[in-house]
């Protein structure tokens, strides 16, 4: 089988073959300094060694890590606490990290598991070999070969042809083997992801405390946005209220003794009372606005582009429709880059792209400025990020000095 046809199964075959001799090489030298370390405890040369024998571990376990990556496409996220300062707080931290004695039993369990894998794999592949080319090797080396039924039926293969359904047999062995090692190769990264990844307490842990500094987040986002509205009331619309409540007091006090003066009093509390109304209609479609919650979020986001200063292109698939909450987030995300993007990337144009995978919208804003945007603390797409986190998003920025910028935010639809 060429690896263009199958790119992964060479692969597999490899890691089971080199696996035995790494196996072999690890268990030995590890039980070796072991075995050397506990022995020498009592005068102390043995603590030393110890540490070194787990340094060791570690060093193996990462590199294996690496390797079933590249070999398995198994993706294990390094496990091991944060080692504090300090030569002997170091060490103290190595004992007692679980993943540290994961590793040394990863490395003693690989010796018999490794044999049992390296010799299914050459038993496996040889007869497999074996029996595809037998033809050859009888038209080649010419032989007759036997094969008795039982009661006298015997099969003789003496003949390129007559050896032919063998080949078809180990067609088809073929077929088994490549089944088996695919499981084979599901059951080791099963078994390695178990061993030299983070525990199921640790991974718990890890996802409690990014939730909590998510909510955190994200009731600091509600937070601002709530003085912001605040903020745009009191300077806004409230403001032309009071002016419109003044001037329609004193045009009533001036209405018997000086009607014209009163009209044009009149006139301006009304050119106010627009001016208020127009405002509370930006702060509301600043909240949630009306076309995102009539029409969903292609008119919505396209209504964004029209009146983006820079050309800006929009695809948009989110069948079946997303929650509200997804809707609104995908929306001022959006807008907020698109706001950035203007003012800040030098962009001729933009692209806005939305989908819906099974559990989440994906939003991605693309643009071709100078790029070397960051996520920097009080700024634009950190404002985005606790935006997102509102609802556990994720915001990625990749953005290279001299562009292109891909805002890429993904946005759970369950929580």
């Amino acid at each position: 089988m060429t690896t263009r046809v199958n790119p992964d199964i060479a692969r597999i075959s490899g890691y089971f073959l080199i696996n035995l001799v790494t196996g072999i090489f690890w268990f030995v030298l590890l039980v070796t300094l072991g075995a050397v370390s506990l022995g020498t405890a009592v005068i102390w040369v043995g603590v030393p060694l110890g540490v070194l024998t787990m340094v060791l571990a570690r060093a193996a376990a990462s590199a294996e890590r690496a390797w079933l990556g590249v070999t398995l496409g198994v993706d294990i996220p390094s496990p091991y606490r944060p080692l504090p300062d300090g030569l002997g707080g170091r060490a103290k931290a190595l004992v007692k990290d679980p993943a540290t004695w994961r590793d040394l039993s990863y490395w003693l369990l690989m010796l018999p598991l490794g044999v049992i894998e390296f010799s299914l794999t050459v038993t496996l592949w040889s007869t497999v070999l074996a029996t595809v080319f037998l033809p050859f090797y009888v038209h080649t080396l010419p032989a007759t070969w036997e094969v008795d039924f039982g009661e006298g039926n015997v099969w003789l293969i003496d003949s390129f042809v007559k050896a032919l359904p063998v080949s078809v047999l180990g067609l088809l062995l073929g077929v088994i083997a490549y089944r088996l090692l695919k499981v084979m190769a599901r059951g080791h990264a099963g078994f390695a992801r178990a061993m030299l990844g983070p525990s199921r307490n640790s991974v718990l842990s890890a996802e409690t405390q990014r939730l909590s500094a998510s909510r955190a987040r994200g009731v600091e986002a509600a937070e601002a946005e709530r003085r912001r509205i605040e903020r745009d009331l009191h300077d806004g619309a409230q403001q032309r209220l009071v002016s419109v409540a003044m001037g329609l007091g004193r045009a009533r006090s001036k209405m018997e003794s000086d009607p014209d003066a009163a009209r044009d009093l009149i006139e301006e509390a009304h050119a106010d009372a627009k001016l208020a109304i127009s405002e509370l209609r930006d702060l509301a479609r600043g909240i949630y606005p009306s076309v995102l919650g009539d029409r969903g979020l292609d008119p919505a986001l396209s209504s964004l582009a029209a009146r983006c200063p820079i050309p800006v292109t929009v695809d948009v698939d989110v069948e079946p429709r997303p929650p509200t909450a997804v809707e609104s987030a995908a929306y001022f995300t959006v807008a907020e880059t698109l706001t950035n993007i203007a003012k800040h990337a030098g962009a001729t144009e933009a692209h806005v792209k939305v989908t819906r995978t099974e559990n989440s919208v994906v939003v991605e804003v693309t643009d071709n400025g100078r790029g070397g945007a960051e996520v920097r603390p009080g700024g634009g797409l950190a404002g985005l990020a606790d935006r997102a986190a509102t609802i556990d998003g994720v915001v990625v920025v990749v953005s290279p000095l001299g562009g292109p910028t891909v805002i890429r935010t993904e946005l759970p639809c369950a929580w």
